[in-house]
């Protein structure tokens, strides 16, 4: 599901019984299935500042790295994992907005699993938008496969990474679509609020939780993300019977890159670019200084 290889992550479990009710009516739960099928409208005009990202919920400053921590389950074996998430210095016109490249690496087992780079970009009311990601896949630190949607080309369609205002109770969103046959039918829907958790990096207070689901999986498979204002997410979680890996993850350091760091992650997101099948149909990234403003498209 969204965000960072592929920002579907998995932690420990929610410390309350979650319930959903379900529509009692046929008409209700027409309704119901329109609103959760639901794309969200982007409009290139609503956007300014788009490369400065400062929502409380999902702060995206370049020269950041958040380290994650946890295990996840296969073939009933329990594995460690770790993904590395760095905020870059690189900008990307997609779909005629100005995004932020983040670049992101997911170890299993200590080897490297996947490398993606994923584009975000903050409207004028404070709603971070994703605008599509590039996923490679390695076995054995050889790179076996890749896939990829950006917004604006083969049908695929951008969606909120986070509300400038996320409340309980109020309707899931998606998270972007790509159609068949990557078939990307990633939801959220806002769960909780004033949450707290310990993780390695520290205590944080006042959480914003946020359960993740998508269309290929089914509903009883969801990923539970908890939010640290001015931090992002701090700990993930999974819930339902047909959740299949299990994962766990925790936050256990934040890290701000020297010039030196940072430049070795924009060389690595760069070259995840040019190996990318769709480069050639988009602008190509480039370092936000020599960028125009955020505002031009």
């Amino acid at each position: 599901m969204a965000f960072g290889v592929c920002w579907r992550r998995a932690s420990i479990a929610l410390t309350a019984c979650i319930c959903f009710g379900l529509p009692t009516s046929g008409v209700m739960a027409q309704q119901g299935k329109v609103a959760e099928d639901a794309l969200e409208a982007f409009d290139q005009n609503s956007f300014d500042r788009s490369t400065s990202i400062d929502n409380k919920w999902f702060p995206l400053q370049p020269g950041t790295q958040l380290v994650y921590k946890g295990f996840t389950q296969e073939e009933n074996k329990r594995l460690p994992r770790r993904v590395v998430q760095t905020v870059t210095d690189l900008t990307k016109v997609i779909d005629g907005v100005r995004a932020v490249v983040v670049w992101d690496v997911d170890y299993k087992d200590d080897e490297l699993n996947e490398s993606e780079i994923v584009f975000f970009a903050q409207d004028k009311k404070g709603n971070v938008w994703q605008l599509g990601e590039l996923v490679e896949i390695y076995e054995d630190a050889e790179l076996v496969g890749a896939h990829s949607w950006i917004a604006g080309l083969d049908g695929a369609r951008a969606g909120l990474m986070m509300k400038a205002d996320p409340r309980p109770g109020t309707s899931s969103y998606s998270q972007g679509y790509a159609p068949p046959p990557l078939n990307w039918t990633d939801r959220a829907k806002v769960e909780q609020v004033g949450q707290k958790t310990c993780v390695q990096a520290g205590c944080y207070n006042d959480l914003l939780v946020i359960a993740e689901s998508s269309k290929k999986e089914g509903p009883h498979a969801q990923q539970l993300k908890y939010y640290a204002p001015g931090v992002g997410y701090v700990r993930v979680a999974w819930r339902g019977k047909a959740e299949k890996l299990k994962e766990t993850l925790e936050l256990a350091e934040i890290v701000k890159l020297s010039p030196d760091a940072l430049a070795k992650a924009r060389a690595e997101a760069l070259e995840i670019e040019k190996r990318a099948y769709r480069y050639g149909r988009t602008p190509p990234a480039e370092l936000t200084q020599t960028a125009p403003s955020a505002g031009d498209r």
